[in-house]
């Protein structure tokens, strides 16, 4: 999970800066419509006569006579399209458990579905003191199974006890049936209070 959100952060960087590139080739033609349309530019503006070009005849061609240049210009687009199939395969591909063994050791054919695991555990949560609402997840491969709790709690429970409560109810009875430590990553969201008007 850390991996794929590091991932995803470096790719957003370079759509970035990829875009700020685009932008400002979009505010180079700005300047030559405001140049088309016979407006007066400040002084000192870039590109405010008929005769200026943003990029004249020999840099446009400067590297196309040499032999490493379309090959190289072919590889940086290619690299460039595999890696965002790779990403977005990456992103649709999530790992799953999908049958879980029950019991230590496991019982012979007795598995166990991950999302009735994430069901039950979300259910069993949601029985918990101090808790309004609660969701789970289950992920991972099926040797390493984890899970992802998220409790909406009440406003005035207390956290650390429905942090310990979950810890002692909800997790350890999932452990106990798929045989396993199960590590688990929670969330905790606070019900704001509503306020209450003088009469």
């Amino acid at each position: 999970m850390h991996r794929k959100s590091a991932i995803n952060r470096v790719l957003l960087a370079l759509t970035g800066i990829l875009m700020l590139g685009t932008a400002l080739l979009v505010l180079a033609g700005g300047f030559g419509l405001y140049r088309h349309l016979r407006l007066t530019p400040p002084a000192g503006w870039p590109l405010t006569t008929p005769q200026d070009v943003l990029l004249d005849d020999a840099d446009r061609t400067r590297w196309t006579e040499e032999i490493w240049w379309w090959p190289t210009v072919i590889a940086v687009l290619a690299v460039a399209v595999l890696l965002a199939l790779w990403w977005l395969l990456a992103q649709l591909h999530r790992t799953h458990p999908g049958e879980l063994s029950v019991g230590d050791p496991a019982l012979d054919g007795v598995e166990l579905r991950e999302g009735a695991l994430s069901d039950a555990m979300a259910a069993d949560a949601g029985h918990l003191p101090g808790v309004r609402r609660a969701r789970a997840r289950v992920d991972g491969s099926s040797r390493r199974p984890e899970a992802h709790i998220d409790l909406t709690l009440t406003p005035d429970a207390e956290p650390a006890q429905a942090l310990q409560a979950l810890c002692d109810g909800p997790l350890t009875r999932a452990r106990r049936t798929v045989g396993r430590t199960l590590p688990a990553t929670t969330r905790l969201r606070a019900t704001p209070h509503q306020p209450h008007r003088a009469q």
